[in-house]
């Protein structure tokens, strides 16, 4: 997927602005080496420094980590993926928002924050739970398929798992699972109506390849028409989130 990092700091800051409360559970210790694991844009990243770790972020777009050096130069900040990373010297605490419902590979990815860890080390993380966007989701498919994409209307960028499922996961990687809750969490999109459009153009575009502008926002139209019952309140239209929080300990 190709990211926009200026439009994701633009319209979509919700994402690390909600993971203020994951970082909560973190707890940040002085002198932590500390690993945020898809950081984006750097904002939390930054956030965890500033409770006085030694922080590393990593992320697959290097789009985003270009806008996180830019932001935050005294931070680092490395290109790599969730599923497939390695370091030499493993971290007290892993931190992850909003990130792992991209990565289909979740056992190669828990099995890196796994091998990553110091024994007692800690992973915390909230993610897209089963359900989460399901309203824009069905509406998407069912748009497509009108206009004849049957083969765009069947794709999941997501992995959106059960709180039993991903917690087994971790279980099964050698993890203890401290605590863990999957919830709702209405979201409001920036710009009213026009946040459906954008949230699909930011996060989406799986969906439209091979469609040409003008039968796309048509599409968006029609799906943001499908969703405006259920999203528009009093005029704020709030996507339906629902989300997926947990924190494992590495067993020593």
């Amino acid at each position: 997927m190709k990211w926009n990092a200026e439009l994701y700091d633009d319209k979509h800051a919700f994402v690390f602005q909600y993971g203020e409360s994951v970082l909560e559970l973190l707890e940040v210790k002085p002198g932590e080496r500390i690993l945020d694991l898809g950081c984006g844009t750097g904002h939390l990243t930054q956030e965890i420094q500033n409770h006085g770790a030694e922080v590393t972020g990593i992320d697959a777009s290097a789009d985003m980590i270009a806008k996180a050096k830019e932001s935050y130069p005294r931070v680092t900040f490395i290109v790599a993926d969730a599923a497939d990373f390695h370091f030499d010297e493993p971290f007290d605490a892993i931190f992850s928002n909003a990130v792992l419902h991209w990565v289909h590979k979740a056992d190669d990815a828990i099995k890196c924050v796994y091998d990553s860890l110091k024994p007692g080390g800690r992973f915390v993380a909230e993610m897209g739970g089963k359900g989460n966007n399901a309203l824009i989701l069905a509406a998407t498919q069912q748009v497509l398929e009108k206009h004849g994409y049957p083969q765009l209307a069947v794709k999941k960028p997501w992995y959106f798992p059960s709180l039993g499922e991903y917690t087994s996961k971790l279980e099964k990687a050698g993890f203890r699972v401290t605590s863990a809750y999957h919830f709702d969490r209405p979201t409001l999109l920036q710009d009213g109506r026009a946040g459906v459009a954008k949230w699909l153009n930011m996060f989406g575009d799986a969906f439209f390849e091979g469609i040409d502008e003008t039968e796309k926002e048509q599409i968006l139209a029609e799906i943001s028409d499908l969703v405006e019952p259920h999203y528009n309140k009093n005029g704020d239209w709030y996507a339906d989130y629902v989300r997926l929080r947990f924190v494992a300990v590495k067993e020593n």
